[in-house]
């Protein structure tokens, strides 16, 4: 277990980008599905395709296969008939990073929503 924890902490931005959006686009496909007995999976190659057609993700094609090789080694995702599953600490990491980014949302929120209580001071730009 204290070697998975050390794996995980390794993660690249990267590799957190894909686990990240893997769930969410997980998610967005299912969405849709939750009143049927049934859930949708993608391949590596499927989803590949699906990130680099986001142009958000700047890694290229090859790179993208060794982040989720990583992935599986670190014991985040698996594959089952070649779709990607989560494993069970796959799940727990997506749980954290949701609620890191979470945190940042919530601040956005507030700042758009509370006005300051206190004078605030203005200054003229030269």
């Amino acid at each position: 277990m204290l070697n998975q924890l050390e794996a995980v902490m390794k993660l690249s931005k990267t590799q957190r980008l894909i686990l990240y959006a893997l769930a969410h686009f997980y998610t967005s496909l299912n969405q849709p599905l939750v009143e049927k007995p049934v859930q949708v999976r993608t391949s590596k190659i499927a989803f590949i395709e699906h990130l680099l057609a986001a142009k958000i993700v700047s890694k290229q094609e090859r790179a993208l296969y060794k982040n989720l090789e990583t992935l599986e080694q670190k014991k985040l995702i698996s594959y089952e008939n070649k779709m990607i599953i989560f494993t069970e600490f796959g799940l727990r990491e997506v749980e954290k990073i949701n609620k890191e980014i979470q945190q940042f949302i919530d601040l956005e929120k507030y700042f758009q929503q509370e006005k300051p209580k206190r004078k605030i001071q203005t200054m003229i730009r030269s």
